[in-house]
């Protein structure tokens, strides 16, 4: 039966997960490991990984190599979070590790919170119901609001527990009333922002990941049920009783890790500050996190063979929602998305790409105007730069370059090396751009008054000529003039003549 794993470089810590297959969508934990290496020492101050901290890190990676292989482990997979997205220098240890057979990959908020997610919907029953996920790392938090079993809104804020401690604290001594003072009204601030958006809202379960809140779950247990609970009251005031102690008598009196003892505070601070807006008095702790998550994810993709059921409806309507905070034509996106899907199915035989990368056209075309926001006339290469610098649900810093060239060739020049975003892609990258951009452009022509004219696209295949048949109620010249224009590029990729047709409907 094959073997398993999941590495997980966080910022307070690093953790190994082996596990192999148990039944249908489940599997069975062989081995599991946290070595205390923190990352995140000084990289939220200075920008940079420490040199002792990447030696550890290679140390602990070395050590998880040797038990991988001891258990004979043929899947998988290293991420390593908030600590290498803010550091400078993390192509250093993505390196090194790299050279000890592990391949280290650094990974966004947005990928972090679709692991966590799909680790806790398989402990806690989501459908059907609101849920609200807080993910605590050393570096970061991720809030992601689930409804009816799919992410509707995810964010990744600098409330990270190890980031606090060295911004805030004097570490390991006792809190004074101006550092608690500083501390809430820091992550105060940091929440206000999408406290609107989504946090005053009524849920349905709040569930909680992350050693932080483990801990915390022990010490100010819930109701007794299946799923381990916060009581967030008794949280509060355990709080106001460990701000007062120093990290040693936190040790003694609770008997905690001396890792656990200085950070537990600003987590407890941070749980204070959520469950308030939220309003909610108690945190499910179902114990999961990333490397669960990864585990899921590899038993899916790997050795069942499929994708997990997450990505494309939930990247979609991420692309909306970051749409609407540039005040794009919504009605222009969604029908560029509507004919670009339509063209990529039935070109299919045509630019042989897999069904996954239908996504990454999705994507694009709702997002190829939110440049506008910036400048009309170079509006493809602002689109570019907010696609690269904007997290996307679903989707890795990886596909999102990707999608952002797609977007950013939907006119003017085609793809070039001589473009930095491009020239950066690999060759299986670049000629996937080089594909859908082409798609796009046709997709995009189809709407140039941004009326939604065409109602539908019906396309023949022929060895040297595709015919596309646009059928509306209305006259189609300016549309089909500029697809005929656009068009050009895809028929110099393809080897082959498109040709327009309009199909008038009463």
């Amino acid at each position: 039966m094959p073997r398993m794993a999941a590495i997980d470089v966080g910022s307070n810590a690093s953790r190994l997960l082996i596990a192999e297959p148990a039944g249908e969508d489940d599997f069975r934990v062989l081995y599991h490991d946290r070595i205390p290496v923190r990352l995140g020492h000084q990289v939220f101050i200075t920008g940079k990984l420490a040199p002792s901290a990447i030696e550890a890190c290679v140390e602990a990676m070395r050590a998880f190599k040797l038990k991988m292989e001891e258990h004979g482990v043929e899947h998988h997979r290293a991420v390593v979070t908030a600590s290498a997205r803010d550091a400078e220098n993390a192509d250093e240890l993505i390196d090194r590790v790299r050279d000890l057979g592990i391949a280290l990959e650094a990974i966004d908020g947005s990928e972090e919170a679709r692991l966590v997610k799909l680790a806790i919907s398989k402990r806690i029953p989501l459908e059907g119901k609101r849920a609200l996920l807080v993910d605590l790392g050393g570096g970061s938090l991720e809030l992601s609001e689930v409804r009816h079993d799919e992410v509707r809104y995810s964010t990744s804020l600098p409330i990270g527990t190890v980031r606090l401690l060295e911004s805030f604290l004097d570490n390991g001594q006792p809190v004074s009333e101006k550092q608690y003072r500083l501390l809430v009204e820091y992550i105060d601030r940091i929440l206000q922002p999408v406290a609107d958006d989504f946090l005053r809202r009524s849920y349905d379960v709040v569930a909680a990941a992350g050693g932080n809140f483990e801990a915390i779950a022990a010490l100010c247990p819930g109701p007794p049920g299946l799923i381990p609970s916060i009581d967030v009251r008794k949280a509060h005031q355990l709080l106001q009783r460990m701000k007062a102690m120093s990290a040693e008598e936190r040790m003694q009196v609770f008997q905690l890790r001396p890792d656990r003892a200085d950070v537990i505070v600003p987590a407890l601070c941070v749980l204070d500050a959520v469950a308030h807006i939220a309003r909610t008095d108690l945190f499910l702790v179902p114990g999961v996190g990333v490397r669960e998550g990864i585990i899921y994810d590899l038993l899916c993709r790997k050795i069942e063979g499929r994708e997990p059921q997450f990505e494309e409806p939930q990247s979609v309507r991420a692309a909306i929602l970051l749409g609407r905070r540039y005040h794009f034509d919504e009605a222009h996106a969604t029908q560029v998305d509507r004919l670009a899907c339509q063209l990529f199915d039935a070109l299919a035989p045509i630019h042989g790409l897999p069904r996954s990368d239908r996504l990454l056209l999705r994507v694009a075309s709702l997002l190829h105007d939110v440049g506008d926001f910036i400048e009309y006339a170079g509006h493809h290469k602002h689109t570019q730069y907010i696609i690269e610098h904007s997290e996307i649900l679903g989707l890795s810093r990886e596909r999102r370059l990707v999608v952002a060239c797609i977007a950013r060739y939907h006119r003017r020049a085609p793809p070039s090396t001589k473009h930095q975003g491009f020239a950066r892609l690999n060759e299986e990258e670049r000629e996937k751009v080089k594909r859908l951009s082409a798609i796009l452009r046709i997709a995009d022509a189809l709407d140039r008054g941004h009326r939604s004219k065409v109602q539908h696209l019906e396309v023949t295949l022929g060895s040297r000529e595709i015919t596309i048949l646009v059928s509306s109620r209305e006259d189609l010249s300016l549309e089909l003039w500029t697809s005929e224009r656009k068009g050009e590029y895809f028929e110099k990729l393809f080897r082959r003549k498109l040709r327009f047709l309009a199909e008038r409907r009463d």
